[in-house]
């Protein structure tokens, strides 16, 4: 399979083919995960190094586990209470990390744009787990791959994104990938919580969340990103919920057979209905989690493949 990069550091690189071809080899990794035997060998002798500078619990464990069932050697660096807090930069991190010549790097960082600073200054493939507000490809590639599956394809559908798009990194993921997949995309949130200029993005923009629902085939809810938040945003969470909050009522409006998302973790009762949540007939939420594994296996192969044939060169 043909993926002509040397880092996965977003989707806005990425051409349609790259896309298909990271999803494709992704549904061979679900077929292996849902095996037996769930090891393969095609990152064996390769050292995988995750530096996770935000707290993450499906995104880390996710690539720790698709790495080590690929084979490769797994080390999880504790960033917290890494030589950063004691004044070192990211470029000094990062000649140290060549000096340990690893084979693949996964950073999630809250500073946009660091991770790929990272990737000029290592002799390695890089991954982004996450930066700032700016990307988080691995999990809108995984939310494509549940799409794709869900609805068997990728490309003319209605997708609404609601909540809160301003600091989501994958909402902004997510609307690059649907976007090159030539998919219909509406946003939903109130407009605190909508960056400037997103119209630029081809989507469509509704303040009104029944207006926006009416219709669509996929529903992915986000979380209120608290931690990036700075102000007064919303009213109450209360009132958040209900008018922004997806509940049965509103979820009525979608197509009948309409399917819901949410990257988590769920605040419920706040963006989502825990009945909602857990409905088996319109909830992909665990399925997602289960591409999440497949489609970094799929990512970290390709980045190999391609890193070994730099070397042998």
């Amino acid at each position: 399979m043909a993926f002509p990069h040397a880092h996965l550091l977003g989707i806005e690189p990425l051409a349609p083919g790259d896309i298909t071809t990271i999803l494709d080899l992704a549904e061979e990794y679900v077929v292996l995960n849902r095996s037996v035997t769930k090891h393969g060998d095609v990152l064996a002798g390769l050292t995988q190094i995750n530096m996770f500078f935000e707290a993450s619990t499906r995104t880390q464990a996710s690539f720790e586990l698709a790495g080590k069932r690929l084979g490769a050697d797994v080390m999880n660096m504790a960033m917290q209470a890494s030589s950063l807090k004691k004044g070192e930069t990211l470029i000094d991190t990062a000649l140290t990390l060549n000096a340990m010549h690893p084979d693949l790097l996964v950073v999630r960082h809250p500073q946009s744009g660091a991770v790929d600073l990272l990737a000029q200054k290592v002799r390695c493939a890089v991954l982004n787990a996450g930066d700032g507000r700016h990307e988080h490809p691995t999990q809108a590639l995984l939310d494509a791959l549940t799409i794709r599956r869900a609805k068997g394809r990728l490309h003319r559908l209605s997708i609404a994104i609601c909540g809160d798009i301003a600091h989501s990194r994958v909402a902004r993921s997510n609307i690059l990938l649907l976007g090159k997949m030539e998919n219909r995309v509406r946003l939903i949130g109130p407009p605190t919580l909508m960056p400037a200029g997103i119209a630029e993005f081809g989507v469509e923009v509704f303040d009104d969340m029944r207006a926006g629902l009416e219709g669509v085939d996929v529903v992915m809810m986000l979380r209120l990103q608290k931690e990036r938040m700075d102000g007064g945003f919303i009213p109450s969470e209360r009132e958040y919920y209900h008018r922004y909050g997806l509940d049965a009522e509103k979820l009525a409006i979608a197509k009948p057979d309409a399917i819901v998302m949410h990257p988590g973790p769920m605040n419920r009762g706040v963006e989502i209905d825990g009945e909602i949540a857990d409905d088996i007939n319109r909830s992909v939420i665990q399925d997602q989690v289960e591409m999440g594994v497949a489609v970094r296996m799929a990512a970290m192969d390709l980045l190999a493949q391609n890193l070994r044939s730099r070397r042998a060169a």
